[in-house]
């Protein structure tokens, strides 16, 4: 693409609708610009590093050691984003797409970052190039890759007597999953740029106005508790996750991870809500500090809840010592209560 070429124009009698094409192209002409250095840088750096690591002997102990120090440097330096985990990322993406760069093609054709990281997950090269070609050709969302890998669907594809009621189901399963913003509000493009995320889509307008209240509620709470971030984005090899809120309570040395539902509680919520924990212990807690709480509000029609959870079994120390300073459900009842009101209220004022 040639600095002078312009985006495609087509004068209709609908000057909205002319508008609108318009402004979608050219974010989507910057995301792809963005994306393919994002996939170049990444490619590169797995690049440079698998380089380093043919110098040592024990390569697996040597490469090892190198990204430990890699991380460290490159964090201190650029901020998140260099983790040991990314950096194998990295690395990995070199070995298995070698000649992703070696052919205008290959370079035209290119997925995003994100898309790359759900197809590292497939050792089978095999598979691993359909899904590729798959994604490009049919314009999947990282949703609908991200299932369709976790689904076996290549597996199933050539096991079935019947592909195309096969596809049918699968186009249907993930019509959902298609979203324009998507492109635009990827945190690993906002990361990759150095600028804020912008995590307000992912809330509804009650979450959002719940939330913005309880931070300021837990805080006058006034029982040791220290802000530390909002909408915390958490990413693993398949998901995204952000939490609503996170605290350090400098009494009882330990962080407490609230998240908010507008649906009621469900299994899966606390079970995301212990995997939260987990990585917070894994990933944050220091020597001396306590197991992580983590607590998932529901904020429902009918009833509203709130569910406590704590990681290592250890409820008698929860009963004994963590409930005094932890507000109680009542108290986080009225509260979510209070909101809900105000919201409505004011809706119905607007």
């Amino acid at each position: 693409m040639s600095e002078l070429e312009m985006l495609p124009y087509f004068k209709t009698e609908n000057v909205v609708d002319d508008l609108k094409v318009i402004i979608d192209t050219a974010q989507k002409r910057a995301y792809q610009m963005v994306n393919m250095t994002l996939v170049e840088r990444n490619w590169l750096i797995g690049k440079r590093i698998a380089e380093e690591e043919l110098l040592g002997q024990n390569r697996a102990e040597y490469g090892a050691n190198v990204i430990k120090k890699l991380a460290k440097e490159l964090t201190e330096e650029y901020g998140k984003g260099f983790t040991k985990t990314n950096l194998y990322n990295f690395y990995d993406f070199y070995k298995k797409f070698p000649n992703i760069f070696h052919s205008l093609s290959g370079k035209s054709q290119l997925l995003s970052w994100t898309h790359y990281r759900v197809l590292l997950q497939i050792n089978d090269e095999t598979a691993r190039n359909w899904y590729e070609k798959e994604a490009y050709d049919q314009m999947w969302s990282v949703r609908t890759l991200q299932r369709n890998v976790s689904s076996q669907y290549y597996y199933r594809i050539l096991k079935t007597q019947n592909p195309l009621e096969l596809k049918q189901e699968m186009k249907k399963l993930t019509s959902s999953y298609q979203n324009k913003l998507e492109f635009i509000k990827n945190p690993m493009i906002a990361e990759f740029l150095g600028m804020q995320e912008d995590t307000s889509y992912l809330e509804s307008d009650l979450e959002q106005s719940i939330i913005n209240n309880l931070q300021k509620f837990l805080m006058e709470l006034g029982k040791g508790y220290a802000f530390v971030a909002r909408q915390q984005h958490i990413h693993t090899e398949k998901e995204d996750y952000y939490i609503d809120l996170v605290f350090y309570n400098y009494i009882l040395k330990c962080f407490v991870l609230i998240d908010l539902k507008t649906s009621k509680i469900t299994h899966q919520d606390v079970g995301q809500m212990d995997m939260y924990i987990r990585m917070y212990d894994e990933l944050k807690r220091n020597d001396g500090d306590n197991p992580t709480i983590g607590i998932v509000l529901c904020s429902d029609t009918d009833e509203d809840i709130a569910r406590y959870s704590i990681m290592h079994g250890n409820e008698q120390l929860f009963a004994s010592k963590y409930k005094l300073y932890l507000p109680t459900e009542e108290e986080l009842r009225a509260e979510i209560e209070t909101q809900k009101e105000l919201f409505y209220l004011q809706s119905k004022d607007k």
